[in-house]
C-alpha cells in the first residue's frame, strides 16, 4: 500500500487523500486473512500527527481506500527470466477474497473505491512522502 495525495484506476474509481492498496491474493488465502488485512489497512498508524509522526491511521484521518486488485505481486522469480503466477489463487477465488477485504474495509469505516477486477487498469498516482508498506500475512 501507499500513502497518496491523490489515486485513480481507469477503469475504476479515484481518491483524494488516503492510500492505495495494491492487492495480491495468493493460494490458500481465506476470508479470516482478508479481515485480519482489511483491520492492519485500517488502523495500521502512517498519517502523521500535528508534530510530523506517524501517529495516526486512515480510519483517524477520514481518508480513502482505492483498492486495486494485482494478481503480479504474487509472481516468483526465483528460476528463469519469466515470472510464475502458479502461487497466485484461480481467478474466481482471488475475486471473492478482494471482495471481501473491500467490505471489511468499508465496515472498518473507511471509504472504499476499486478497479475493475481482472481488467488491464491504468493506475496513477500522487505518492505522500513517499510512503510504502509491505504486508504480509
Amino acid at each position: 500500500m501507499q500513502r497518496v495525495a491523490r489515486a485513480e484506476s481507469r477503469p475504476g474509481g479515484a481518491i483524494d487523500g488516503g492510500l492505495l492498496v495494491l492487492l495480491g491474493v495468493a493460494e490458500g488465502d481465506d476470508e479470516a486473512a482478508a479481515d485480519v488485512l482489511a483491520a492492519k489497512v485500517a488502523k495500521l498508524r502512517i498519517f502523521e500527527n500535528e508534530e510530523g509522526k506517524f501517529d495516526r491511521a486512515l480510519s483517524d484521518t477520514g481518508g480513502a481506500a482505492l483498492v486495486v486488485s494485482q494478481f503480479t505481486l504474487i509472481a516468483d522469480t526465483a528460476k528463469g527470466n519469466r515470472p510464475s503466477f502458479t502461487r497466485a489463487a484461480p481467478p474466481d477465488r482471488a475475486e471473492e477474497l478482494y471482495e471481501r477485504f473491500c467490505a471489511a474495509l468499508r465496515e472498518l469505516g473507511v471509504s472504499v473505491q476499486t478497479g475493475v477486477f481482472g481488467a488491464k487498469m491504468q493506475v496513477s498516482l500522487v505518492n505522500d512522502g513517499p510512503v510504502t508498506i509491505v504486508l504480509e500475512l
